[in-house]
C-alpha cells in the first residue's frame, strides 16, 4: 500500500459517496459507490483470501484514491453512473463499445429532420435508442421514410421544391408547401412510432384522415389512408404479450464466450423489438453485480425508460434503482423480479435469447481463431519461424508525386490488429523528388533506433514494396541491433514474399488463412497511411483557400481549423459562429462569411 493511499484511508468519512481508484500513471481504473465510504473502501485492503482475482489485481495497481461525498445514496448512484460513462475505468463492468451505439435523432427545428447519429448532446432534440445494429437503424429510417414524407435536407429557404417533393417523398417545407401544424402532426406520429406506440399512431392517422375528408382535401386524405394501411400492416406482425403498458424485460446469460444481456421492448402490451448487449469485465463477478452494472449503464444513456422493468434476479439495490429511474423519467418506474406468470415467461424468453447470442458468439470466436492465431501460426510455418509470430509490424509509404510523403506502421498481435500500437510518420529527411527507398530507410530507422532498449521488439517485420524496399530497409534494421528478427518484403501485386538472402519469392497457397492475414495486414497499413496523407493534404488545401481572405493570417487560419475541423464546416458557418472562434473579430468573421457566399471559392 502506497503512503498516499494509507493516509487517505485513515481520513475516510462515515458518509455516502463515490470513490475513484487510480494507478501509478494517475489513470482512473475503478469507480464505485458506497453508503459508508470508510467501511467500503477499507474492505479492499483487508485480507485478500475472500477477494476475487479481479479485486486482487485491482488492489495491486492502486497507487492513489479520491472520494466525493454525496448527500444521499441516490446521489452517489447518479454520480457513479456519470463517472463510469466518462472515464470508462478498466476494472468496472462495461457495455462493450457503448459509445458507438447508434441512435435515431428527431431534431428540434421548425420542420424537424429524422436521421441516425452516434452522438447524444443536450440540444433539445429527441433521441431514440441506443440500437446495437446500425443496420436496424437504417431499416427503421427507411420504413419511416416510406410511411412519412419527411424532409432530409438542411435547406429551408428554397425557391422551388426538389425532386423528393415531386416523387411524393417530401412535403417540401423548404418551399412553403406545408404548414407547421400538418408537419408537426407527422413528427408527433414519428415519435409515437419510434416509442412503439403504433396504436396511438393509427388513432392519430384516422382522425387526420377523417378531418381531411371533411375539409374536401381528398389528396391529403388518400396519402393518410396509405400511411394508415402501412402502419396497420406493421402492427399485424407485432405480438400481444401482456395486457397493457410499457415494459422492458431483461434476460442475462454467461458462458466462456462472454456475458450478454438481452432486452425485450414491450410497448402498449406488444412486443415491438429487442436488443442484446455484450458486457466486459464481469468474468469474476456475480450475476447480481453484472445485472446491476448493466441496468445503471444502459438506462443512463437510454432515450426512453418504460414504467416497468422486469429483472431475472432480485438485486440488493432494487429500490434504489427504481428511485433513480423514476427521477430520470420524471414519473414512477417499477423495477420488479417476477416469480411466475406472463412477466416471468418474458424474462425467461429474454434470457434464452441472450444464451443463443452467446452460442453464436462462440461459433464466431472459433472461426475467428482460425483466421487470426491459426493464420499467424500457419504464416510462421511457411516462413520457417520457430513459432507463430506474436507481434507483426508492417510499414507502408504514401505520397502523391513526392508531396506530403508519409509512412504508416500497423501492428498485429496474435493475428489481430492492435490499433493502440499503430504509428504514423511525416517524413523529415526526404524532400523533392519522391524516393520510396530513402523514405523507408528513414522510417525504420526512427522506429528501431531504440527498440532493443525500450521495446517492444517484433517477431516479424513486413516491408510493403517487394525486393527493392526490403534491400533498402534491411541494413538499417540490422544496424539498429535487430539481428534475429525476420524481415520480409511484400510485392504489391501478387503478395509474393521476398526473404533475406533468398532470390526466389515465397508464394503462399491461394485461399490459405496465412495469405488472407498478409493481405489484411498490407491493406491496413495502406489504409492507415492514406488516411494520414489525406488529412495533411486537406490541411494544406485549407491553408491555400483561407490565404485569399483579407484579414485571415496564420493564427486565425489555425484557429478556424481547430474550431471547425474541416473546410465544409467553415463554409457553412454563420457570422455568429465564426465570431466565437478564438482571435476572430466581427469584421474578420464577416470577411470569411462573405468570401464563401460570394462564391469566390467554388
Amino acid at each position: 500500500m502506497s503512503p498516499a493511499v494509507e493516509e487517505k484511508l485513515a481520513l475516510l468519512p462515515d458518509k455516502p459517496g463515490v470513490y475513484l481508484m487510480k494507478d501509478g500513471k494517475n489513470r482512473i481504473i475503478y469507480v464505485g459507490k458506497a453508503i459508508n465510504l470508510k467501511n467500503r473502501v477499507r474492505s479492499y485492503f483487508q485480507s485478500s483470501r475472500n477477494h476475487s482475482p479481479k479485486v486482487i489485481a485491482l488492489v495491486a495497481r492502486i497507487a492513489d484514491l479520491e472520494y466525493i461525498i454525496t448527500a444521499s445514496e441516490i446521489e452517489a448512484l447518479i454520480l457513479e453512473c456519470n463517472l463510469i460513462k466518462k472515464h470508462r475505468p478498466k476494472y468496472n463492468i462495461s457495455l462493450r463499445d457503448d459509445k458507438s451505439y447508434p441512435y435515431i435523432k428527431v431534431t428540434r427545428e421548425d420542420y424537424p429532420r429524422v436521421y441516425a447519429t452516434r452522438k447524444v448532446v443536450k440540444d433539445g432534440a429527441r433521441y431514440f435508442g441506443p440500437y446495437t445494429s446500425a443496420g436496424a437503424v437504417h431499416e427503421t429510417l427507411k420504413l419511416l421514410k416510406n410511411l412519412f414524407p419527411l424532409r432530409s435536407c438542411r435547406q429551408l429557404d428554397a425557391k422551388r421544391p426538389c425532386l423528393e417533393h415531386h416523387i411524393k417523398r417530401c412535403l417540401a417545407p423548404c418551399a412553403g408547401k406545408v404548414d407547421h401544424e400538418t408537419y408537426g402532426g407527422m413528427i408527433k406520429a414519428v415519435g409515437l412510432f419510434l416509442e412503439g406506440r403504433s396504436d396511438a399512431v393509427v388513432k392519430q392517422l384516422k382522425q387526420a384522415m377523417g378531418q381531411a375528408a371533411e375539409d374536401l382535401e381528398f389528396e391529403q386524405a388518400a396519402r393518410l389512408r396509405d400511411q394508415l394501411a402501412a402502419v396497420e400492416k406493421i402492427i399485424e406482425k407485432q405480438n400481444m404479450v401482456t395486457g397493457s403498458g410499457d415494459q422492458d424485460a431483461i434476460g442475462l446469460a454467461r458462458s466462456a464466450a462472454g456475458v450478454c444481456a438481452q432486452v425485450f421492448f414491450i410497448r402498449s402490451g406488444k412486443m415491438v423489438g429487442r436488443d442484446h448487449f455484450m458486457l466486459t469485465g464481469g468474468e469474476d463477478e456475480t450475476d447480481q453485480t453484472i445485472l446491476e452494472a448493466f441496468v445503471k449503464q444502459y438506462y443512463s444513456q437510454a432515450a426512453f425508460i418504460p414504467r416497468e422493468i422486469l429483472l431475472p434476479l432480485a438485486l440488493a439495490e432494487q429500490h434504489l434503482l427504481a428511485e433513480w429511474l423514476s427521477g430520470v423519467k420524471g414519473g414512477r418506474v417499477q423495477v420488479e423480479t417476477p416469480k411466475r406468470g406472463t412477466k416471468k415467461d418474458l424474462v425467461n424468453m429474454a434470457a434464452g435469447n441472450a444464451a443463443t447470442v452467446l452460442e453464436e458468439q462462440a461459433v464466431r470466436l472459433e472461426a475467428d481463431a482460425g483466421k487470426t492465431a491459426g493464420a499467424a501460426a500457419e504464416l510462421g510455418q511457411y516462413l520457417g519461424l520457430p513459432g507463430a509470430p506474436e507481434r507483426i509490424e508492417c510499414f507502408d509509404i504514401s505520397h502523391i508525386q513526392g508531396s506530403e510523403t508519409v509512412a504508416s506502421m500497423v501492428v498485429f498481435e496474435g493475428g489481430q490488429p492492435n490499433k493502440n500500437e499503430y504509428r504514423r510518420y511525416k517524413l523529415k529527411t526526404v524532400e523533392g523528388k519522391p524516393d520510396d527507398f530513402k523514405s523507408m530507410q528513414e522510417v525504420v530507422g526512427r522506429r528501431y533506433r531504440e527498440a532493443i532498449e525500450k521495446g517492444p521488439v517484433p517477431d516479424l517485420i513486413i516491408i510493403d514494396g517487394g525486393k527493392g524496399q526490403l534491400s533498402s530497409a534491411l541494413p538499417i534494421i540490422r544496424a539498429a541491433g535487430l539481428t534475429e528478427v525476420t524481415v520480409v518484403g511484400l510485392a504489391k501485386e501478387f503478395e509474393h514474399i521476398f526473404r533475406e538472402g533468398i532470390s526466389e519469392p515465397l508464394i503462399l497457397p491461394r485461399h490459405s488463412q496465412s495469405l488472407y492475414l498478409v493481405q489484411r495486414i498490407r491493406d491496413e497499413a495502406h489504409r492507415f497511411a492514406i488516411t494520414y496523407h489525406r488529412k495533411l493534404r486537406s490541411k494544406r488545401n485549407l491553408v491555400s483557400v483561407l490565404d485569399h481572405i483579407p484579414g485571415i493570417g496564420a493564427k486565425r487560419r489555425k484557429a478556424l481549423w481547430d474550431h471547425f475541423g474541416s473546410l465544409p464546416k467553415i463554409k457553412a458557418a454563420e457570422v455568429a459562429e465564426l465570431t466565437k472562434v478564438n482571435g476572430m473579430t466581427l469584421p474578420a468573421a464577416e470577411a470569411v462569411y462573405n468570401f464563401f457566399r460570394k462564391k469566390v471559392y467554388e
